[in-house]
């Protein structure tokens, strides 16, 4: 089990506090730090769609071209988000070919059947 998100981000925080204290191992991936490889983001939005993985509400996003922000589709989103690994809705959980995007508490609860 992975957990895939960027060390500062509040919420990948709290998911890596939720899964030590229900005493989860899990690695964790900077993608800052080690790096995401296209194959992966195209993987995860197989499983989850784009649409859950590309944050529009980001700061990423915001800071993004006029030209970058227009005509989206999973193609582009896909290049967007291993341009600028940020654009990601973080944390994404990766267990056994399952995806988890986002963290809320309940979600993982019910995942991990606690």
């Amino acid at each position: 089990m992975t957990l895939f998100g960027i060390k500062n981000c509040d919420t990948v925080r709290k998911a890596r506090k939720w899964l030590a204290a229900n005493q989860l191992d899990v690695a964790f991936h900077d993608f800052r730090e080690d790096g995401l490889a296209t194959e992966q983001i195209e993987q995860w939005a197989s499983i989850v769609g784009w649409e859950a993985l590309f944050n529009k509400r980001s700061t990423s996003f915001r800071n993004l071209t006029d030209t970058e922000k227009s005509d989206i589709n999973e193609k582009k989103a896909i290049a967007l988000m291993a341009l600028y690994p940020t654009l990601i809705k973080r944390p994404v959980l990766v267990k056994d070919g399952q995806v988890q995007v986002g963290f809320k508490e309940t979600d993982y609860q019910n995942w991990f059947n606690l």
